[in-house]
This record gives structure tokens, sequence and C-alpha cells, in this order.
């Protein structure tokens, strides 16, 4: 099992890290050939990618923002992302 963190914002980066979450690869766009069964997605794909990580038999972890829409579309430190609510949690998505 492999724990990846797909994003390309170096404040999530350092907000995972300071909050202790454990993860194997980092990678800025995913590929979702490369997701096995068992592994975890942390990130904030689009539902398509969430979907096709989860028919992969992985497990979607969403990284979650109460962002204002003040910060919308701006680089965010670790510090605005605490300060937005940030947290994970899991999600199950399927295609109909």
């Amino acid at each position: 099992m492999t724990t990846y963190f797909v994003s390309r914002h170096p404040g999530a980066f350092e907000w995972a890290d300071a909050e202790g979450i454990a993860v194997d690869r980092v990678i800025d766009h995913l590929d979702p050939a490369i997701i096995e069964p068992g592994d975890m997605l942390i990130g904030s794909l689009p539902v398509n990618l969430a979907a096709a990580v989860c028919e992969r038999g992985a497990h979607y972890l969403h990284l979650s923002l109460d962002l204002p829409v003040t910060l919308r579309g701006r680089e965010l430190s670790a510090q605005q992302m605490r300060d937005c609510g940030a947290r994970i949690e899991r999600y199950l998505v399927r295609r109909m």
C-alpha cells in the first residue's frame, strides 16, 4: 500500500508535514494508472479522477478547506490553510 499526496501547492505540503500526515510519495499530477488496490490518495481531485482512484480499489481522502471567496485562486500558506479549517475527509466516489 502506498500513500500519495497530490498537490502542486507548496503550502499544502507544508501543512500536511506540520500535521504529521505520513505519505510515501508526493506528486503534482495524478496518472490513475499508478494506483493499486489498497493505496491511499490525499488531495483535492476533480470528481472524475477521485472516481478513478476509487474504481481502482484505492481510498480517496480529500483535502477540504472552508475557503472564503477572497482567498480563491491564491497560493495559501500552511497557516492560512489551518485558518480555513484544512482537514482530510475520506470519500467514496463512483461514476454512475
